[in-house]
Protein backbone atom coordinates (compact mmCIF):
# COMPACT_ATOMS: atom_id res chain seq x y z
CA UNK A 1 0.00 0.00 0.00
CA UNK A 2 1.28 3.22 -1.14
CA UNK A 3 0.34 5.02 2.25
CA UNK A 4 2.93 3.23 3.81
CA UNK A 5 5.87 3.63 1.89
CA UNK A 6 8.84 4.94 3.12
CA UNK A 7 6.81 5.60 6.35
CA UNK A 8 8.08 6.06 10.28
CA UNK A 9 5.14 4.53 12.31
CA UNK A 10 5.17 4.67 15.78
CA UNK A 11 3.34 2.35 18.13
CA UNK A 12 2.06 3.55 21.82
CA UNK A 13 1.47 0.51 24.03
CA UNK A 14 2.76 -1.67 20.89
CA UNK A 15 3.86 -4.67 23.10
CA UNK A 16 0.43 -5.53 23.58
CA UNK A 17 -1.86 -8.27 21.64
CA UNK A 18 -2.71 -5.05 19.03
CA UNK A 19 -0.11 -3.45 19.02
CA UNK A 20 2.14 -6.76 18.63
CA UNK A 21 -0.10 -8.01 15.61
CA UNK A 22 -0.17 -4.18 13.89
CA UNK A 23 3.72 -4.28 14.31
CA UNK A 24 3.74 -7.22 12.11
CA UNK A 25 1.46 -6.05 9.64
CA UNK A 26 2.76 -3.24 8.39
CA UNK A 27 6.21 -4.58 8.36
CA UNK A 28 4.95 -6.82 5.45
CA UNK A 29 4.74 -3.25 3.87
CA UNK A 30 7.83 -1.09 2.71
CA UNK A 31 7.78 0.83 5.82
CA UNK A 32 10.62 2.84 6.83
CA UNK A 33 10.55 2.14 10.79
CA UNK A 34 8.81 0.96 13.13
CA UNK A 35 8.55 2.24 16.66
CA UNK A 36 7.30 -0.07 19.18
CA UNK A 37 6.63 2.75 22.58
CA UNK A 38 6.08 1.10 25.61
CA UNK A 39 6.79 1.13 28.92
CA UNK A 40 7.57 -2.51 29.98
CA UNK A 41 11.52 -3.54 28.93
CA UNK A 42 10.33 -7.59 29.34
CA UNK A 43 7.68 -7.39 26.76
CA UNK A 44 9.84 -5.34 24.41
CA UNK A 45 12.77 -7.87 25.18
CA UNK A 46 10.43 -11.01 24.39
CA UNK A 47 8.82 -9.09 20.93
CA UNK A 48 12.04 -8.53 19.45
CA UNK A 49 13.19 -12.05 20.10
CA UNK A 50 9.69 -12.66 18.18
CA UNK A 51 10.51 -10.23 15.53
CA UNK A 52 13.40 -10.57 13.67
CA UNK A 53 13.41 -7.28 11.48
CA UNK A 54 16.03 -4.47 11.20
CA UNK A 55 13.87 -1.88 10.63
CA UNK A 56 11.75 -2.53 14.14
CA UNK A 57 12.70 -0.23 16.82
CA UNK A 58 11.89 -0.56 20.86
CA UNK A 59 11.54 3.02 22.75
CA UNK A 60 10.84 2.80 26.38
CA UNK A 61 8.94 5.25 27.66
CA UNK A 62 5.10 6.38 29.21
CA UNK A 63 2.41 8.60 27.36
CA UNK A 64 2.34 10.35 30.88
CA UNK A 65 5.66 11.84 29.95
CA UNK A 66 5.49 14.36 27.55
CA UNK A 67 9.22 14.62 27.11
CA UNK A 68 10.02 11.65 26.78
CA UNK A 69 6.82 11.77 23.44
CA UNK A 70 8.60 14.56 22.19
CA UNK A 71 11.95 12.76 21.89
CA UNK A 72 10.02 9.57 20.50
CA UNK A 73 7.96 11.36 17.70
CA UNK A 74 11.06 12.85 15.97
CA UNK A 75 10.62 11.94 12.38
CA UNK A 76 7.77 9.90 12.81
CA UNK A 77 5.10 9.74 10.01
CA UNK A 78 1.97 8.42 11.57
CA UNK A 79 1.48 7.53 15.25
CA UNK A 80 -1.31 4.39 16.34
CA UNK A 81 -2.14 5.14 19.65
CA UNK A 82 -2.88 2.01 21.49
CA UNK A 83 -1.76 2.53 24.93
CA UNK A 84 -4.26 2.96 27.92
CA UNK A 85 -5.43 1.28 31.21
CA UNK A 86 -7.91 -0.73 30.13
CA UNK A 87 -9.63 -3.40 32.51
CA UNK A 88 -12.73 -2.24 34.21
CA UNK A 89 -12.07 -2.85 37.61
CA UNK A 90 -8.62 -1.86 37.64
CA UNK A 91 -9.94 1.76 36.28
CA UNK A 92 -12.47 1.94 39.30
CA UNK A 93 -10.39 1.10 42.10
CA UNK A 94 -7.27 3.53 40.54
CA UNK A 95 -9.24 6.42 39.19
CA UNK A 96 -6.51 8.66 39.31
CA UNK A 97 -4.20 6.87 37.59
CA UNK A 98 -6.66 5.81 34.48
CA UNK A 99 -7.28 9.50 33.93
CA UNK A 100 -2.98 9.92 34.21
CA UNK A 101 -2.53 7.59 31.12
CA UNK A 102 -6.29 7.62 29.13
CA UNK A 103 -6.56 11.32 29.15
CA UNK A 104 -3.56 13.33 30.22
CA UNK A 105 -1.95 10.74 27.94
CA UNK A 106 -4.00 11.82 24.96
CA UNK A 107 -3.46 15.15 25.43
CA UNK A 108 0.45 14.16 26.02
CA UNK A 109 0.19 12.88 22.48
CA UNK A 110 -1.76 15.32 20.60
CA UNK A 111 0.38 18.53 21.90
CA UNK A 112 3.64 16.00 21.07
CA UNK A 113 2.43 15.14 17.55
CA UNK A 114 1.60 18.41 16.59
CA UNK A 115 4.94 20.07 17.46
CA UNK A 116 6.95 17.17 15.68
CA UNK A 117 4.96 17.69 12.82
CA UNK A 118 3.32 13.65 12.59
CA UNK A 119 1.34 13.88 9.53
CA UNK A 120 -1.68 11.25 11.02
CA UNK A 121 -2.60 10.20 14.68
CA UNK A 122 -5.61 7.39 14.93
CA UNK A 123 -6.42 6.72 18.62
CA UNK A 124 -8.16 3.17 19.19
CA UNK A 125 -11.32 3.55 21.48
CA UNK A 126 -13.61 1.19 22.91
CA UNK A 127 -17.61 0.13 22.77
CA UNK A 128 -17.38 1.37 26.46
CA UNK A 129 -17.01 4.57 25.52
CA UNK A 130 -20.50 5.51 24.23
CA UNK A 131 -23.01 6.51 26.93
CA UNK A 132 -20.26 5.40 29.75
CA UNK A 133 -21.26 4.17 32.57
CA UNK A 134 -17.88 2.89 34.33
CA UNK A 135 -14.87 5.23 34.62
CA UNK A 136 -12.86 3.53 31.64
CA UNK A 137 -15.71 4.19 29.29
CA UNK A 138 -15.57 7.56 30.85
CA UNK A 139 -11.63 8.46 30.08
CA UNK A 140 -12.03 7.01 26.55
CA UNK A 141 -14.68 8.96 25.58
CA UNK A 142 -12.82 11.77 27.24
CA UNK A 143 -9.69 10.81 25.04
CA UNK A 144 -12.29 10.20 22.23
CA UNK A 145 -12.99 13.91 22.33
CA UNK A 146 -9.22 15.60 22.54
CA UNK A 147 -8.84 13.40 19.86
CA UNK A 148 -11.31 15.06 17.58
CA UNK A 149 -11.02 18.53 18.75
CA UNK A 150 -7.33 17.90 18.22
CA UNK A 151 -7.93 18.82 14.61
CA UNK A 152 -8.52 22.50 15.75
CA UNK A 153 -5.46 23.32 17.36
CA UNK A 154 -3.26 22.05 14.49
CA UNK A 155 -3.37 25.60 12.73
CA UNK A 156 -1.16 25.55 9.62
CA UNK A 157 0.17 22.28 10.10
CA UNK A 158 -0.41 19.10 8.24
CA UNK A 159 -1.03 16.82 11.69
CA UNK A 160 -4.64 15.24 11.41
CA UNK A 161 -6.61 13.15 14.15
CA UNK A 162 -9.22 10.22 13.87
CA UNK A 163 -10.71 7.61 16.38
CA UNK A 164 -11.30 4.14 15.70
CA UNK A 165 -13.99 2.30 17.92
CA UNK A 166 -14.50 -1.31 18.33
CA UNK A 167 -15.96 -4.11 20.73
CA UNK A 168 -14.30 -7.06 22.32
CA UNK A 169 -11.55 -8.38 20.61
CA UNK A 170 -11.34 -12.19 20.55
CA UNK A 171 -8.33 -13.66 22.41
CA UNK A 172 -6.70 -10.56 23.65
CA UNK A 173 -4.75 -10.08 26.20
CA UNK A 174 -7.52 -9.79 29.49
CA UNK A 175 -10.14 -11.61 27.07
CA UNK A 176 -12.60 -13.78 28.59
CA UNK A 177 -12.01 -16.38 26.20
CA UNK A 178 -8.87 -17.80 28.06
CA UNK A 179 -10.13 -17.71 31.40
CA UNK A 180 -13.11 -19.88 30.27
CA UNK A 181 -11.00 -22.31 29.16
CA UNK A 182 -8.83 -22.27 31.72
CA UNK A 183 -11.89 -23.33 34.54
CA UNK A 184 -12.80 -25.41 31.74
CA UNK A 185 -9.66 -27.38 31.68
CA UNK A 186 -10.02 -27.27 35.89
CA UNK A 187 -13.49 -28.37 35.65
CA UNK A 188 -15.45 -25.60 37.65
CA UNK A 189 -18.16 -23.55 36.27
CA UNK A 190 -17.96 -21.10 34.34
CA UNK A 191 -19.10 -17.67 35.84
CA UNK A 192 -21.46 -15.51 33.39
CA UNK A 193 -22.65 -11.94 34.94
CA UNK A 194 -25.66 -12.29 33.64
CA UNK A 195 -27.64 -15.11 30.84
CA UNK A 196 -28.96 -11.85 28.73
CA UNK A 197 -25.73 -10.45 28.42
CA UNK A 198 -24.19 -9.85 24.77
CA UNK A 199 -21.19 -7.79 23.41
CA UNK A 200 -19.25 -6.79 20.24
CA UNK A 201 -17.00 -9.46 18.68
CA UNK A 202 -14.07 -8.54 16.48
CA UNK A 203 -10.91 -10.94 15.52
CA UNK A 204 -7.49 -8.99 15.68
CA UNK A 205 -6.72 -9.21 12.84
CA UNK A 206 -10.09 -7.68 12.01
CA UNK A 207 -9.28 -5.09 14.17
CA UNK A 208 -5.66 -4.44 12.55
CA UNK A 209 -6.93 -4.33 9.16
CA UNK A 210 -9.69 -1.86 10.34
CA UNK A 211 -7.29 0.22 12.06
CA UNK A 212 -4.78 0.27 8.87
CA UNK A 213 -7.49 1.29 6.27
CA UNK A 214 -9.22 3.87 8.61
CA UNK A 215 -5.81 5.33 9.12
CA UNK A 216 -5.67 5.38 5.38
CA UNK A 217 -9.00 7.18 4.91
CA UNK A 218 -8.75 9.33 7.39
CA UNK A 219 -9.60 13.23 6.95
CA UNK A 220 -9.17 14.39 10.27
CA UNK A 221 -12.07 14.14 13.39
CA UNK A 222 -13.55 10.67 12.52
CA UNK A 223 -14.35 8.17 14.94
CA UNK A 224 -14.55 5.20 12.69
CA UNK A 225 -16.79 2.36 13.77
CA UNK A 226 -16.84 -1.38 11.94
CA UNK A 227 -19.69 -3.24 10.79
CA UNK A 228 -19.71 -6.25 13.59
CA UNK A 229 -20.88 -9.18 14.55
CA UNK A 230 -22.98 -9.20 18.27
CA UNK A 231 -22.81 -12.65 20.29
CA UNK A 232 -23.76 -14.01 23.61
CA UNK A 233 -22.22 -14.31 26.42
CA UNK A 234 -23.81 -17.76 27.21
CA UNK A 235 -22.63 -18.99 23.46
CA UNK A 236 -19.63 -18.49 23.98
CA UNK A 237 -19.39 -20.22 27.72
CA UNK A 238 -21.14 -23.43 25.33
CA UNK A 239 -18.78 -22.75 22.21
CA UNK A 240 -15.73 -23.08 24.68
CA UNK A 241 -16.90 -25.71 26.95
CA UNK A 242 -20.25 -27.32 26.03
CA UNK A 243 -20.58 -29.82 29.08
CA UNK A 244 -19.55 -27.19 31.78
CA UNK A 245 -21.87 -26.01 34.10
CA UNK A 246 -22.73 -22.49 34.44
CA UNK A 247 -23.13 -20.08 36.86
CA UNK A 248 -25.14 -16.66 37.22
CA UNK A 249 -22.74 -14.40 39.22
CA UNK A 250 -24.09 -10.90 38.96
CA UNK A 251 -23.21 -7.92 37.11
CA UNK A 252 -19.90 -6.27 38.64
CA UNK A 253 -19.34 -2.65 39.22
CA UNK A 254 -19.07 -0.77 36.14
CA UNK A 255 -20.37 -3.26 33.99
CA UNK A 256 -22.69 -2.94 31.16
CA UNK A 257 -25.97 -5.78 30.26
CA UNK A 258 -25.50 -4.66 26.35
CA UNK A 259 -22.64 -2.20 24.72
CA UNK A 260 -23.21 0.82 22.19
CA UNK A 261 -21.08 1.70 19.32
CA UNK A 262 -23.02 4.69 17.61
CA UNK A 263 -25.78 6.10 20.64
CA UNK A 264 -28.71 7.99 19.11
CA UNK A 265 -27.65 11.25 19.42
CA UNK A 266 -24.46 10.81 18.08
CA UNK A 267 -26.00 9.02 15.29
CA UNK A 268 -27.82 12.58 13.90
CA UNK A 269 -24.27 12.92 12.64
CA UNK A 270 -23.10 9.11 11.37
CA UNK A 271 -22.98 8.43 7.89
CA UNK A 272 -22.94 4.84 6.58
CA UNK A 273 -20.77 3.02 4.31
CA UNK A 274 -20.93 -0.41 3.43
CA UNK A 275 -18.51 -2.29 6.01
CA UNK A 276 -18.44 0.88 8.57
CA UNK A 277 -19.96 3.82 10.21
CA UNK A 278 -18.30 7.37 10.47
CA UNK A 279 -19.18 9.87 13.23
CA UNK A 280 -18.94 12.90 11.50
CA UNK A 281 -17.46 15.70 13.85
CA UNK A 282 -19.39 18.21 14.21
CA UNK A 283 -17.16 21.04 13.61
CA UNK A 284 -16.99 23.88 10.45
CA UNK A 285 -13.97 22.27 9.13
CA UNK A 286 -15.76 18.76 8.89
CA UNK A 287 -14.63 17.00 5.33
CA UNK A 288 -17.80 17.60 2.97
CA UNK A 289 -16.79 14.06 1.38
CA UNK A 290 -18.26 12.49 4.24
CA UNK A 291 -21.68 14.34 3.58
CA UNK A 292 -21.70 13.70 -0.35
CA UNK A 293 -20.59 10.39 -0.27
CA UNK A 294 -22.16 8.48 2.95
CA UNK A 295 -25.47 7.54 3.70
CA UNK A 296 -27.44 9.30 6.95
CA UNK A 297 -28.69 7.13 9.13
CA UNK A 298 -32.81 7.35 10.28
CA UNK A 299 -34.06 9.01 13.10
CA UNK A 300 -33.79 6.82 16.47
CA UNK A 301 -30.78 4.48 15.04
CA UNK A 302 -28.57 3.21 17.42
CA UNK A 303 -25.60 0.75 17.66
CA UNK A 304 -26.29 -1.82 20.18
CA UNK A 305 -24.95 -5.21 20.96
CA UNK A 306 -28.81 -6.30 21.70
CA UNK A 307 -29.93 -4.65 18.48
CA UNK A 308 -27.40 -5.44 15.84
CA UNK A 309 -28.38 -7.22 13.10
CA UNK A 310 -25.11 -9.88 12.77
CA UNK A 311 -25.11 -12.91 15.38
CA UNK A 312 -22.16 -15.13 15.79
CA UNK A 313 -24.11 -19.14 16.38
CA UNK A 314 -22.15 -21.45 19.04
CA UNK A 315 -21.00 -23.21 15.91
CA UNK A 316 -19.01 -19.97 14.74
CA UNK A 317 -17.69 -19.14 17.98
CA UNK A 318 -16.76 -22.33 18.63
CA UNK A 319 -14.58 -21.95 15.17
CA UNK A 320 -13.15 -18.54 16.28
CA UNK A 321 -11.91 -19.90 19.35
CA UNK A 322 -10.22 -22.86 18.27
CA UNK A 323 -8.44 -20.70 15.65
CA UNK A 324 -6.35 -18.54 18.61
Amino acid sequence: MKVWAGKTVLITGGTGSFGKKFAKKILEYDVKKVIVFSRDELKQYEMAQEVNDARIRFFIGDVRDKERLYRAFDGVDYVVHAAAMKQVPACEYNPFEAVKTNIYGAQNIIEAAIDRGVKRVIALSTDKAAAPINLYGATKLASDKLFVAANSYVGGKDTRFAVVRYGNVVGSRGSVVPFFKKMAVEGKKLPITDERMTRFWITLDQGVQFVMHSLERMKGGEIFVPKIPSMRVVDLAKAIAPDAEIEIVGIRPGEKLHESMITEDDARHTLEFNHYFVIAPEFPWCPQEYTTHGRGLPEGFKYTSDTNTEWLTVEELRALVNKL
